[in-house]
């Protein structure tokens, strides 16, 4: 398979292979793709699209995956005729261009269940992106191997609806019987990345593996934390702790030998961001990183990251290395804590809140959060609540049971907390007079968490949701801690607190679970 794309493009198209960052910033510069911005980072723009497609997201429906996937409308079925149609389209394409770029690259930091991934890319900064996100081994290929994926980039391919059996000019099509991935008619860069992770969430749970949407870092003792959530709720800010090691921000794997991680870099959201509040990720953006869609200053060429006028999920991708305080081999031990970071829109749930084994299969088959800043094209500038299974529900292709079956088992085999992290509004709704919790709040509870001060906490049962909330938190104001006393009135706490748990009980209708999981989830009284 790869060895065949070798062929077919051949000269006078130029093929540069495992370039430098350096050398790839200074194509993407003279091709004119990017800038540098005065932190010395790439700066890009993805155009039309600045968030994944998931209407053009497609599996390819065989043997392998026919009674595998779960076909929905987030896991797409299309043919393997209609994908190789497509591939050859796209082949065509990268033909007519005078150069394309190739980098080979591993996903997962595991010595058994690592895989080796072949990048192929129209843009400089394409290839770049990936190196940055992918690992990069200590020795790197200079050719295809029989038991890798390829990565085929062209998102100057346009396609035709009509013609090509798809939804728009964009499609993301992943083929597992071939190992192929094609990303046509798109800019943006994140789709290589959440390609690769929906890859790993397929394959790993036959290797007993729970393949997980979140960051994780650790102690100086090696104590782990897991932050599960989506985009924009805290998992790379609340991860990127300077009293800690972190081991990635975004997809990681959890076996009977402990986490590991399955990238070589970060991307963190750039909106808002400051160098007061978030200095690992600041001072991280800086030669070798890519900052997509952020305004810079015409002067002075400084990233104006408060500016939203491109888009809320301004991105910045930067290596792992670019963080100081990390730790080394890119694994951790078995987790003693998890964080499942929501943000709650209608300010009802507490900052944190302890929860049994089947409160956590619950609330992680719930994945109750908001959509912060348009992570997803056609998703709009607003914020809005969402059901999201797993914390990650567009990467999971395999049945939600199959997840929720793995967590649980890790969850019995090792003495790990599960709490349930609040960082959304609080006081009232939002847009209603709530306020969002400040991040130095998030942080104290997060520490609370770490550290193991919660373990031995004093705690009550709150009414109707039924998990346990701490009395005190160090460093945590005594108001945040209980919603019901932080909201005006009791009677409007009543009245949001009802909508979201008929709306958390109408979700779980769907799955199939045992009585005391659907037990654990919040009750109408």
């Amino acid at each position: 398979m790869a060895q065949s794309t070798q062929t077919i493009i051949s000269q006078p198209t130029k093929n540069h292979i495992n370039l430098s960052s350096k050398d790839l910033i200074e194509f993407a510069i003279k091709r004119g793709e990017g800038e540098l911005a005065s932190n010395e980072a790439l700066v890009v723009k993805t155009g039309a699209r600045t968030g994944r497609s998931p209407k053009d997201r497609f599996i390819v429906r065989d043997e392998v995956t026919e009674s595998q996937v779960d076909w929905n409308p987030i896991n797409q079925a299309i043919s393997s005729e209609t994908f190789l149609t497509l591939w050859g389209h796209a082949l065509q394409h990268l033909q007519s261009k005078k150069e394309y770029f190739t980098s080979y690259l591993k996903v997962g930091a595991h010595d058994q269940l690592g895989i080796a991934v072949q990048v192929i890319s129209e843009l400089a900064w394409h290839n770049l992106f990936a190196r940055v996100l992918f690992i990069r081994p200590e020795t790197p290929r200079t050719s295809p191997s029989d038991n890798q994926w390829t990565i085929l980039s062209a998102p100057g391919f346009k396609t035709e609806p009509s013609r090509d059996g798809v939804n728009s000019d964009a499609a993301v099509i992943l083929n597992f019987k071939e190992k192929r991935i094609l990303i046509c008619g798109t800019y943006y860069a994140g789709e290589m990345k959440k390609a690769m992770f929906s890859v790993l969430n397929f394959i790993l749970p036959q290797h007993d593996i729970l393949p997980m949407h979140c960051a994780a870092n650790t102690g100086k003792d090696g104590d782990t934390a897991l932050f599960f959530g989506l985009s924009g709720t805290g998992k790379t800010t609340l991860s990127a702790d300077p009293n800690r090691l972190l081991i990635g921000d975004d997809e990681h794997g959890w076996g009977s030998d402990g986490v590991f991680n399955f990238e070589g870099g970060c991307y963190a959201k750039c909106i808002d961001l400051s160098q007061e509040r978030e200095p690992l990720i600041w001072n991280a953006i800086q030669f070798g990183s890519v900052i997509e869609n952020v305004v810079l200053d015409p002067a002075t060429k400084e990233p104006i990251y408060s500016d939203s006028s491109i888009t809320q999920n301004s991105r910045a991708a930067y290596p792992r290395e670019f963080i100081p305080e990390r730790v080394l081999n890119n694994r951790g031990q078995q987790p003693h804590a998890i964080l499942f970071l929501t943000c709650d829109l209608y300010g009802v749930l507490p900052p944190v809140a302890r929860l049994t084994p089947e409160q956590a299969a619950y609330y992680f088959l719930s994945g109750y959060t908001a959509l912060v800043g348009s992570t997803e094209v056609g998703q709009g500038s607003g914020i809005k609540p969402t059901f999201s299974t797993c914390f990650g529900a567009p990467f999971f292709p395999r049945p939600p049971a199959v997840y929720a079956d793995l967590l649980m088992k890790r969850l019995r085999n090792h003495d790990t907390d599960v709490y349930l992290v609040n960082t959304g509004w609080t006081g009232g709704a939002r847009g209603e007079g709530g306020e969002r919790f400040p991040i130095p709040t998030s942080r104290a509870i997060v520490t609370a968490i770490v550290t193991g001060e919660l373990k031995h906490a004093e705690y009550e049962t709150m009414p109707q949701f039924n998990f346990e909330i701490p009395r005190t938190v160090m460093n945590v104001e005594s108001k945040w801690l209980d919603p019901r006393r932080n909201y005006p009135d009791l009677a409007g706490y009543e009245k949001n607190a009802q909508s979201l748990i008929s709306q958390f009980i109408e979700n779980f209708k769907r799955f199939n679970v045992s009585d005391a999981i659907r037990a654990a989830g919040p009750q109408i009284v």
